[in-house]
């Protein structure tokens, strides 16, 4: 590890304390896991400590882990990453959480610390049904108006549920079932973790 990193590290551990689950550094990037309940007070930290200066969240998004490393995962099914960056101390981090609740996800709304979170949430709410609590306009960004699921989550058909076609007898557009058959393009490819490919 670079000493770059090895004190974005120390630091991370010195301000953070109790909020890391995990810190982990690899491929030179630093990943700290933490509790959801300590989400909040995580973010304020990283924004705002001398020595972290997180200003800008540079991506938020959902992760459904329920079919990871070939279906040996044995954690909690979702999560949230966030990709901070530092632009005044030139360094970065990637910070992790899961929900408590596999049925209904739900993370507190960063929106507060760093306002662009707010189109990444609804973002993360419509491609994968994860709630925040407290946010200002939480509602679809994506999918069209009645999309029924969340289409990112690993138990969503490949073709979806519904298609839709204009009818020349009603004159409009209708919504109807899927009349194709359910079938997998890609092949599954586990990689070993850590290893680079060209």
């Amino acid at each position: 590890m670079s000493a770059k990193l090895e004190h974005l590290s120390a630091q991370l551990k010195l301000a953070l304390g109790d909020g890391v689950v995990r810190l982990e550094q690899k491929l030179g990037e630093i990943t700290v896991e933490v509790h959801v309940k300590h989400l909040l007070a995580v973010a304020e930290k990283l924004k705002t400590h001398a020595e972290l200066k997180f200003e800008q969240l540079i991506d938020l998004c959902g992760v459904d882990y329920s079919d990871y490393g070939d279906g040996r995962w044995e954690g909690q099914r979702y999560a949230i990453v966030l990709h901070l960056l530092s632009v005044s101390l030139n360094q970065r981090v990637r910070i992790r959480a899961f929900a408590a609740d596999d049925d209904f996800p739900v993370f507190p709304t960063l929106v507060d610390i760093w306002p662009v979170a707010n189109w990444f949430e609804r973002e993360a709410f419509d491609l994968y049904g994860i709630m925040f609590e407290n946010h200002p306009d939480l509602r679809r960004l994506l999918t069209d108006y009645g999309f029924v699921g969340h289409p990112f989550r690993k138990d969503f058909p490949m073709i979806g549920n519904v298609e839709m076609r204009y009818d020349p007898v009603q004159q409009r557009v209708i919504y109807q079932p899927v009349s194709i058959d359910q079938r997998n393009n890609v092949p599954r490819v586990i990689r070993d973790e850590g290893a680079h490919h060209g």
